[in-house]
């Protein structure tokens, strides 16, 4: 099965600096290797800050443009994983060593898979 693995964390969670930012890389160069090595590894991105967000919106026939993320929350989306999986049981284990478990969520979600064609 494939799954979502969605990494939230306050902005001010982790790495506050370039240098700490830099000194924590390794650990996700490291991460996302090991789930290339088993396999696993479908597709994952790391996201700019919440600020650099629009949020798209239809009402009425009208599209509605708001800057910022859709809701004021203290965790934000920070990035994502796409992995395969062979089991629910498989993607927590894969999900708890996402280097930002420690300060922030993984949000682990089956993805629907939907015939081609």
């Amino acid at each position: 099965m494939k799954y979502a693995l969605l990494i939230y964390s306050s902005e001010d969670a982790g790495p506050q600096t370039e240098q700490a930012m830099m000194e924590e890389m390794p650990e996700w160069f490291g991460y996302t290797e090991e789930l290339n090595q088993a396999g696993a590894n479908l597709a994952g991105e790391a996201l700019l800050p919440a600020a650099t967000a629009t949020t798209v919106q239809i009402r009425n026939g009208e599209r509605i443009t708001t800057d910022g993320p859709f809701a004021e929350t203290k965790e934000v989306l920070g990035g994502f994983y796409i992995i395969e999986a062979a089991d629910l049981d498989a993607a927590i284990e894969w999900a708890a060593k996402i280097p930002a478990a420690p300060y922030g969520s993984i949000e682990v979600r089956p993805v629907m898979e939907l015939p081609e064609g």
